[in-house]
């Protein structure tokens, strides 16, 4: 799911711009020495460390062509946890930000045409994926919820394609159905989409069934969904199929502690079910999929498991560790 290169660990970028659009801030970052990044494509993320043990994950929303910088939109979230908070108030042109990445979740797949749905923030993954499809030459439309068209972000950005951006003014048009949204989506259309959890369930509700191009509806969370348990959360074993070893898991605790508490490293970074970094293969065995990064029918195979929240619905799960 992740580009083949990714960032060394402990890798460091350098703040180059900052800007405020509204409450969004916009940074540019680069490579400290002003070496290359590592390349991504539409619809990834990155990771940034925020001290105190804070990792935020951020659509790259920038150029892809340019390998010498990265942009991320944050927005300012006031009943957060403080992630964004710092990055509009600390963080300085000049400053040193860690990260990791870049990771891909919601990768753009090739289709007859597309149709791109994003309310507030959630604008940021689809902005590359317009750039794409309009470099290819490929039909699209984008419809975008915002309060107001003022609230928007990177509004410049859109109007700059003219009337294949829609934008839709809740505070004075009224929220669309989700069915709306989807009107004129048919078998050559794939649809993408983000935003906040209640918009994208809509989606997912309206698209169910509904014909549309393979892969049907693919959607980004930016906050993790709540969880709900298909059964009990009862003891169950995890099999590490390269080395033999089983390690058993307890009521309450998740595959990714079990697997920390025996000893064995796996590579996390949000530990909501939400950025996908911890993705691990599924040998044998049912999982209990709680994340927020699977589609459905990715989770119908049940070939693969975010070990961060996920569980088991057979005794025993063999995973590819």
């Amino acid at each position: 799911m992740s580009p083949a290169e990714t960032a060394p660990r402990g890798a460091s970028l350098i703040v180059t711009g900052q800007e405020h659009d509204g409450d969004v801030a916009v940074l540019t970052l680069a490579d400290p020495q002003g070496g290359r990044l590592p390349e991504w494509a539409p619809g990834a993320h990155i990771d940034l460390h925020l001290g105190h043990g804070r990792i935020r994950q951020y659509s790259l929303c920038g150029d892809r062509t340019d390998a010498g910088s990265y942009r991320v939109g944050v927005r300012l979230e006031a009943n957060g946890t403080g992630g964004s908070r710092h990055l509009h108030e600390n963080v300085r042109v000049g400053d040193l930000v860690e990260f990791g990445g870049p990771r891909n979740n919601f990768r753009l797949h090739p289709a007859p045409s597309y149709l791109f749905l994003a309310a507030g923030i959630g604008i940021t993954p689809i902005l590359p994926m317009m750039a794409a499809a309009e470099r290819l030459g490929i039909r699209w439309r984008c419809i975008v919820l915002g309060r107001t068209r003022a609230s928007v972000p990177f509004l410049a950005d859109l109007e700059a394609y003219g009337e294949r951006v829609r934008i839709i003014e809740t505070a004075h048009e009224g929220r669309p159905r989700a069915e709306e949204l989807l009107d004129g989506a048919d078998t050559s259309t794939a649809v993408y989409a983000c935003g906040p959890f209640g918009f994208l369930e809509a989606l997912e509700d309206a698209a169910a069934g509904r014909p549309l191009a393979a892969g049907g509806l693919r959607i980004e969370h930016f906050t993790a969904a709540t969880a709900t348990a298909t059964a009990p959360d009862t003891a169950f074993e995890v099999e590490l199929v390269r080395s033999g070893r089983i390690v058993p898991v307890a009521p309450g605790q998740s595959i990714l502690a079990a697997l920390r508490g025996a000893g064995t490293r796996l590579l996390a970074s949000c530990e909501r079910g939400l950025c996908g970094t911890c993705d691990t293969d599924v040998v044998a065995g049912t999982p209990d999929h709680r994340d927020s990064v699977l589609a459905a029918h990715e989770r119908a195979v049940g070939d693969c498991l975010m070990p961060c929240v996920s569980r088991s619905l057979t005794p025993r799960l063999a995973l590819d560790l």
